[in-house]
């Protein structure tokens, strides 16, 4: 008995982290393995690069990030589901059929409740868009960032994915953490040097020196290689200089 209840794995912090990287694990893994996941990733991507050229508000921007988790909670329900079905019997039932029939309409109604909202709260701006447009975007730097960080996070969830990576939260290609630190590093030089030219340098090197750092951890800690750490810094610094820059 002793034996057992020091095998147990212990509450608090360790099991929040396992807790998290099975979560992680299962997302990465319904985006590897699922089409439709796959398509709502880029669309998601694109839905946001939009947002960012028409300029929508807050609110507005904060209605799109739920439709479009809704519409990937549904999916990712709709993945469990027929997997639960498959394991309880792998034979043709009325009722198993039912089942991922009624699953893959919760998909359908959440999709169709995701275009509706981005018609509602797109379609007049594409109207109107031209280069004034791209101008009071640049007036918006948090958007900006929010944007850059929400891509980075999705490209890292692909490339997890299409690399198989077997631990995706604590380990595979490319390393999360570093893009996500390395395109914050990028956001806030280019905030720094709208906002605080003085300073710019200072901030961006100070941010520069924190991203290496997270690096550094990521690799020491085993959970990442050098090369992994680098694709993810290259992949972090490409997309957000691509959005503050192109855009």
């Amino acid at each position: 008995m002793a034996g057992k209840k020091l095998a147990e794995p212990r509450k608090g912090q360790q099991g929040v982290a396992r807790s998290f990287n099975h979560a992680y694990r299962g997302l990465v893994y319904a985006v590897r393995t699922q089409r439709n996941m796959r398509f709502h990733t880029v669309a998601s991507a694109a839905v946001l690069v939009l947002s960012l050229l028409v300029g929508v508000s807050k609110l507005e921007l904060a209605m799109l990030v739920l439709v479009i988790l809704a519409v990937f909670v549904a999916e990712m329900f709709n993945t469990a589901m027929e997997f639960a079905v498959d394991l309880v019997t792998q034979e043709y039932h009325p009722l198993a059929k039912l089942a991922k029939d009624v699953s893959a309409g919760a998909v359908l109604v959440a999709s169709i409740a995701a275009v509706l909202v981005g018609y509602l709260i797109l379609g007049d701006d594409l109207g109107p868009f031209s280069l004034e447009t791209l101008d009071s975007v640049r007036r918006w730097p948090g958007h900006l960032t929010v944007v850059a960080l929400v891509l980075v996070a999705i490209a890292v969830v692909l490339g997890k994915a299409l690399t198989r990576s077997p631990n995706a939260f604590l380990g595979g290609m490319p390393s999360g953490h570093a893009a996500v630190a390395f395109a914050a590093w990028v956001a806030a030089s280019f905030i720094a040097a709208d906002g605080a030219a003085r300073y710019a340098g200072l901030i961006s090197a100070i941010t520069l020196l924190m991203a290496l750092l997270v690096c550094q951890s990521r690799v020491e800690a085993g959970f990442h290689s050098v090369y992994q750490v680098a694709v993810g810094a290259v992949l972090g610094t490409l997309l957000s200089v691509a959005v503050f820059q192109l855009l």
